[in-house]
C-alpha cells in the first residue's frame, strides 16, 4: 500500500513542485519540495526506530520453555483463582511438558507429554503431544496470542471453556 501511495501521490506532487519551481523560480516551491521529502525521511526513520514498540513478539521454540500459570488478570474472580490453584504446567528445554493438577502448592497428578513447533508463518506455533490418558485441557493445541513484549496461551477445555495461561511462577494467593 505504501508503494502505491508513493507512486500515485508523492512522486507526482514532487514532479509538479519541481517543474513549478523551475518555471517560476520562486523559493517557496523548492522549500515545499525539500520540506516534503524531509518529513517523509524523518517518518521513515522514526518508524524503523519505534518498530520494537508496536510490533508483536516473534516466537521461536525457546520462547516456550518455562513455567505457566493461569492468568488471573485476564479474567479475575473465584473461577480464575480456583483454576490458578488447580492447574499449571512446565515446558522444559528437552521439549518435555509436565501438566500438573494441584491443590495449591501440592501436586496431585502429573501428565507428561512433549512439544514441537511448526513455523507456517514468521512466528513458531506450539504443537503438544500428550501420552494417554491425558487431561481434558490438553486435548487440543493452544491458541497463541502474541503481544508486544510477551505472549499467552489459551486452551479450549470442554469443561471450563477458554483457559488463559501465561509464563510465571506459581505463588500462593493472598
Amino acid at each position: 500500500m505504501a508503494g502505491l501511495q508513493f507512486i500515485f501521490y508523492i512522486l507526482p506532487i514532487s514532479i509538479i513542485l519541481f517543474i513549478v519551481w523551475i518555471i517560476t523560480k520562486k523559493k517557496i516551491f523548492g522549500i515545499a519540495l525539500i520540506g516534503m521529502w524531509c518529513v517523509l525521511l524523518i517518518m521513515c526513520i522514526l518508524s524503523v526506530i519505534l518498530q520494537p514498540f508496536y510490533t508483536k513478539k516473534v516466537l521461536d521454540k525457546s520462547d516456550y520453555y518455562g513455567e505457566y500459570v493461569i492468568d488471573r488478570n485476564y479474567f479475575s474472580g473465584k473461577q480464575a483463582d480456583w483454576q490458578y490453584n488447580n492447574f499449571r504446567f512446565e515446558i522444559k528445554e528437552n521439549d518435555s511438558l509436565y501438566f500438573y493438577v494441584t491443590d495449591g502448592k501440592e501436586i496431585n497428578e502429573t501428565y507428561k507429554g512433549t512439544i514441537s513447533t511448526i513455523s507456517p508463518y514468521e512466528s513458531a506455533r506450539i504443537m503438544i503431544e500428550m501420552g494417554k490418558p491425558t487431561h481434558h485441557i490438553l486435548e487440543t493445541n493452544p491458541t497463541i496470542y502474541r503481544e508486544i513484549w510477551s505472549f499467552f496461551m489459551v486452551f479450549n477445555s470442554p469443561k471450563f471453556h477458554n483457559m488463559y495461561f501465561r509464563k510465571g511462577k506459581w505463588e500462593e494467593i493472598e
